[in-house]
């Protein structure tokens, strides 16, 4: 797949290009970077811990309980994340705005992304309400969709939350402001903790309700979570100066730029969620164990991908300012720094994991044959973490970048075209089991990240233009 290599980065708001001063060494682009990454990495932690909490303390309800949220997860997580990919052009078009000196625009793009969100959000809860009819269609077995179903159906209430306090923290993290969301999902996760206690064990007098009742305190504590994000927002000794409260105008044109980056976007996530979320489907097909299994291991990797996502994000940022200042040698540097500062972290990570695989696994359940399935998918994780790492942040420079469509192919190429007939083939044509499934994924994350690394080689060659 080739793509032209003479095409200028494209900025995407025109003006000025003034304020974000350059970093003057890689020390100090090492530091900027760790700045914004800290309390991003632990606000996306926090989110997973919020996953992780559900899915332990659903597990200690019992395997079924455990099995209907790992398969009302997976389709749920992908409408998240596709609504996401079309609020991701919050961070680069706040980013960019900030770092060419257009600061009073970045209201206008919030207004337009909680717009969208809440617009989005209605749209997948009446989906999510369609829990039942959805599983069946993926050939899932009868209890499995009707106990999927109620706990899909729960995840309905708290979609446009999600997505409002998305936008509200990209708009943050677009013009540097990393800390309220992490205050505000720290805050979450002790609340989301004490409503699971009273909805999935009964606390309180009520009735014991197992996995619906975790992600009904899931969906009540996304709706804490965007009120505290809003209100910061609102309070900002500086809202005047980004243009909060000031009238939106161009609206239609600034619609067509989220377009122009949402859509895009919006598909790459899709490839890729959708991708693993046939894999889920094809652990499914294999029981209630080996599904509970692969989602106990793909819980591990994904609390260790949130270092990733922080760093994606500070490197997305600062790949966006340093296009706002039409500074090419300061976008090249942001991109290769996050990527070498995720392969320092991700090893480690790595390493835990493949010296403690038992204790994980016991985390998730008591159920001898379960963690008997749990412990050698967790060996293979031990490799898709960096990759997974590496390709995430790679993703993030990118996307920074503005660069879409050309990743969105070759995001395809890697999920699509490899990972997924790899899964079939390694997990159950071979009876490779939920370790195979688990190799292929490691292959196309792998092959991901070094096409994405090709395709910022590439872009960070170019010179930098603007357009409208």
């Amino acid at each position: 797949m080739r793509f032209a290599s003479d095409k200028p980065v494209m900025a995407l708001l025109p003006g000025d290009f003034a304020t974000r001063p350059a970093a003057s060494s890689l020390c100090e682009h090492i530091i900027r970077t760790l700045r914004l990454a800290g309390p991003v990495i632990v606000a996306r932690c926090g989110l997973l811990i919020m996953v992780t909490v559900d899915t332990i303390m659903t597990g200690r309800a019992g395997a079924n309980e455990l099995a209907y949220l790992a398969i009302a997860f997976a389709p749920h997580i992908t409408m998240l994340v596709i609504g996401i990919g079309v609020l991701s052009g919050t961070v680069i078009l706040v980013s960019q705005a900030d770092g060419a000196g257009r600061r009073g625009s970045c209201g206008r793009i919030l207004w337009i992304a909680l717009a969208d969100a809440f617009v989005l959000g209605l749209l997948w809860a009446a989906v999510l309400f369609q829990g039942e009819d959805i599983l069946v269609l993926l050939g899932q077995e009868a209890d499995l969709s009707r106990g999927g179903s109620e706990v899909m159906a729960m995840f309905a209430w708290g979609m446009p939350a999600i997505y409002l306090f998305t936008a509200a923290s990209m708009f943050l993290e677009g013009v540097g402001r990393v800390i309220p969301g992490m205050v505000v999902m720290l805050v979450a996760n002790v609340i989301n903790a004490a409503l699971n206690w009273i909805f999935i064990y009964g606390g309180m007098g009520l009735e014991p309700d197992g996995a619906s009742g975790a992600v009904l305190a899931t969906s009540l504590t996304r709706w804490f979570m965007f009120a505290a994000i809003f209100g910061y927002i609102c309070l900002m000794a500086d809202k005047a100066e980004l243009g909060i409260f000031r009238r939106v105008e161009g609206i239609w044109a600034l619609q067509k730029r989220f377009l122009r980056l949402g859509v895009p976007m919006a598909l790459s996530y899709a490839f890729e969620t959708t991708a693993f979320l046939s894999i889920t489907i094809m652990a499914g097909h294999m029981g209630k164990a080996p599904v509970a299994a692969y989602q106990a291991a793909m819980n591990v990797n994904a609390f260790c991908f949130m270092v990733a996502i922080g760093m994606s994000t500070a490197t997305s940022v600062r790949v966006g300012n340093a296009i706002g200042r039409r500074d090419r040698k300061g976008m090249a540097m942001a991109g290769w720094v996050g990527t070498g500062l995720i392969g320092a972290a991700m090893v480690p990570l790595a390493i835990i994991v493949a010296l403690f695989p038992e204790t994980l696994a016991c985390i998730y359940t008591t159920d001898a044959t379960l963690i008997a399935i749990i412990i050698p998918a967790l060996f293979v994780a031990v490799f898709l973490i960096p990759g997974d790492g590496l390709q995430g942040v790679l993703l993030g420079a990118l996307r920074g970048a503005a660069d879409v469509w050309p990743t969105t192919c070759l995001g395809f190429l890697a999920f699509w075209v490899i990972m997924v007939p790899m899964a079939w083939l390694l997990g159950r044509e071979l009876g490779g089991g939920v370790p195979g499934l688990l190799w292929a994924e490691v292959i196309g994350i792998m092959t991901a990240a070094v096409l994405f690394a090709w395709r910022f080689r590439v872009i960070s060659q170019r010179k930098i233009a603007v357009f409208s």
